[in-house]
């Protein structure tokens, strides 16, 4: 799972996209707005942070909605520090 999600972290354009999630939710309409970058190139982004679980969507009319989907931050957050106190206990052996 922490491979898929740096993965898709990797990439500045879906880090600017869950920038603008973090402060909405917004339809792939709307995110597609604020960039230069073509309909099909936002959709896969989209899709990138969909399968790292990153982000949610729902259908609402014709629109899909996406939101941040903060219980996966929240994990990704333990696993790192509990790597770090792994990593900070090693280091003064």
């Amino acid at each position: 799972m922490l491979s898929r999600t740096f993965s898709a972290l990797s990439d500045p354009t879906r880090r600017k996209i869950l920038e603008y999630l973090k402060m909405e939710e917004m339809s792939a309409g709307q995110i597609g707005q604020k960039f230069n970058i073509t309909a099909p190139s936002i959709s896969h982004h989209l899709n990138v942070l969909k399968q790292a679980d990153l982000v949610y969507s729902r259908r609402q009319g014709q629109e899909i909605i996406y939101s941040l989907n903060l219980s996966v931050f929240e994990e990704i957050s333990e696993q790192v520090m509990t790597f770090l106190k792994i990593r900070s206990k090693n280091s003064k052996l």
